[in-house]
């Protein structure tokens, strides 16, 4: 009798974050499959599960991602309740629906339960909108990583007029930088990065658009951090909103 696959976001990192639904799921849990960016204060609902780590971080040693979809498809044929921890959304930039796609082929239910993902949550610790009337009529999220080395639209990222989010772009602001300028953005729009979001020891650096390289560099930017970039990253638009507060 098969068992049930739960794919459960776990936000960024603050434990408080965590949905009633990942909770519920995690109270059910007989194994914990969980990624490495995974706070493991939220453990503390699981405490009867067995508790597997499956760590995925560019630039380290991971766990391969057969070897994980194998292992949860093990665990529900033995008719055990699993959760696949994920850090953040399993569904941005998570692989989620790949591993769904993946079990429902094998006959194994799985449901996903959403989680906040860093891009909202470390803005929003750092007073930053990602829209805003007047300002940026969207929010555009993008991963400055890519399984192929297939490159991004700059052009149209750039001249788009959203907020523009971007994850897993540390090792890449000079690429990132380049690429926007030579689609169109000015050199002094906006830009902040953002470390450790949503966490104690989350650190911010604004910069603008031609300087962030230089400024992340002289900040000591480290991984995992994302970077928001656009007219909402500006200092005097945080202060206008604490004023109409």
């Amino acid at each position: 009798m098969s068992g049930k696959v739960w794919l459960v976001g776990a936000g960024p990192g603050d434990p408080e974050l965590l949905t009633l639904k990942a909770v519920r799921a995690l109270n059910q849990a007989q194994v914990v499959m969980i990624d490495d960016l995974v706070n493991p204060e939220v453990l503390e609902h699981c405490p009867n599960a067995r508790v597997v780590p499956v760590g995925k971080r560019g630039g380290c040693r991971s766990t391969p991602q057969t070897f994980i979809q194998r292992l949860m498809l093990r665990y529900a044929r033995q008719g055990k309740c699993v959760v696949r921890l994920k850090g953040g959304d399993p569904c941005i930039f998570g692989r989620g629906s790949e591993e769904a796609d993946w079990l429902d082929t094998h006959g194994i239910e799985v449901e996903m339960v959403n989680g906040i993902t860093a891009g909202l949550a470390g803005a929003t610790n750092c007073g930053i909108p990602l829209t805003l009337r007047g300002i940026a009529r969207g929010v555009t999220l993008v991963t400055a990583h890519t399984q192929d080395d297939s490159t991004l639209n700059w052009q149209a990222l750039a001249q788009g007029g959203t907020t523009l989010v971007v994850y897993m772009g540390v090792a890449k602001l000079p690429e990132i930088r380049e690429s926007l300028l030579a689609g169109g953005m000015r050199d002094d729009m906006p830009v902040a990065m953002i470390e450790n979001a949503s966490l104690p020891q989350q650190r911010e650096c604004r910069s603008s658009l031609a300087a962030m390289h230089q400024a992340a560099l002289d900040f000591q930017l480290r991984s995992p951090a994302i970077l928001v970039i656009g007219e909402v990253a500006a200092d005097h638009q945080v202060q206008a909103i604490a004023m109409h507060a």
